[in-house]
């Protein structure tokens, strides 16, 4: 019985999202609220108990592993509380949404892409949602955005796993120098990976 149910909740939801195909947001809609959920996220981490360790990769090479203080938790997930917020007015032109859902993961995907790219900062939004019948739950968010100056390029890949753990990977290309990448993880509410 849960799976005839589970069955059919997917089957409406794909059929809902494939009438929504590639439509653009007509001037009522509004994206998902990216900024405003990690916002949450960040308010909830800052006030648990949770154990917070910071992994830190340069050129995938593990450096270092500390502890971080509950009071420095905002402080390390900055490049996510400084993005863009999309749901303002002024990005709904700018900006299209698309949705998908694909089965082989059972996840809905709202995918967020700027009409010219090379005037935004951000380069892609994409949330994944798990649908079930007693309340759809966002398990992951990802960005990509690239900063450019007339003498360098930095681009951050950013991962942000729903109660669980945040990651920016950072690519580094500065004029006649070699490109650098780095990488750190946030970890809490989680085991060891």
């Amino acid at each position: 019985m849960k799976q005839s149910l589970k069955l059919t909740c997917i089957l409406f939801l794909a059929l809902l999202l494939s009438s929504c195909g590639e439509e653009k947001n007509s001037k009522s809609e509004k994206f998902f609220p990216v900024l405003s959920y990690i916002q949450s996220q960040v308010a909830h981490v800052d006030t648990s108990l949770y154990s917070i360790r910071k992994i830190i990769f340069i050129s995938d090479t593990l450096t270092d592993t500390i502890h971080i203080p509950r009071e420095a938790f905002r402080n390390e997930a900055r490049d996510f509380l400084n993005i863009p917020d999309l749901m303002e007015s002024k990005f709904q032109k700018r900006f299209t949404e698309t949705k998908d859902f694909d089965e082989t993961i059972n996840r809905v995907m709202l995918t967020y892409l700027p009409v010219n790219p090379d005037k935004e900062e951000i380069l892609r939004q994409e949330v994944l949602i798990a649908p079930d019948p007693s309340g759809d739950r966002i398990t992951s968010i990802f960005i990509d955005k690239m900063v450019v100056t007339k003498d360098s390029s930095v681009q951050k890949k950013m991962i942000w796993l729903t109660d669980k753990s945040f990651q920016v990977t950072t690519i580094k290309q500065v004029k006649e120098q070699p490109e650098t990448t780095s990488t750190f993880k946030v970890l809490w509410n989680e085991g060891d990976e």
